[in-house]
């Protein structure tokens, strides 16, 4: 179990795909589906603490946490700086 709490800001994505509404953080590499904004948000932060303290109880934290590129700096986990959130065009073949 992990010794103290401490606070990050994590990239979310939040996107409407048909009536519901899907969280995706490409820090921790996780996501989840709710009814609403409010609602998916909710479920990302239960899903976030969840996802943790499962890592600290498998004794994986490190591994895990080290391949999706966060870095431990005294104990403390800083997760990957984000450097850009732009779109990109790309060309896709048109299928029938």
């Amino acid at each position: 179990m992990p010794q103290g709490k401490f606070s990050y800001k994590l990239p979310v994505v939040i996107t409407k795909q048909g009536h519901q509404f899907v969280a995706y953080s490409p820090a921790l590499d996780i996501s989840t589906v709710g009814n609403s904004k409010r609602n998916v948000q909710k479920r990302f932060e239960e899903l976030v603490s969840l996802f943790l303290e499962e890592l600290a109880q498998a004794g994986t934290m490190y591994d895990v946490l080290t391949e999706l590129g966060w870095k431990q700096v005294k104990k403390v986990w800083n997760p990957p700086q984000v450097v850009s959130t732009n779109t990109i065009a790309v060309k896709m073949p048109a299928y029938a």
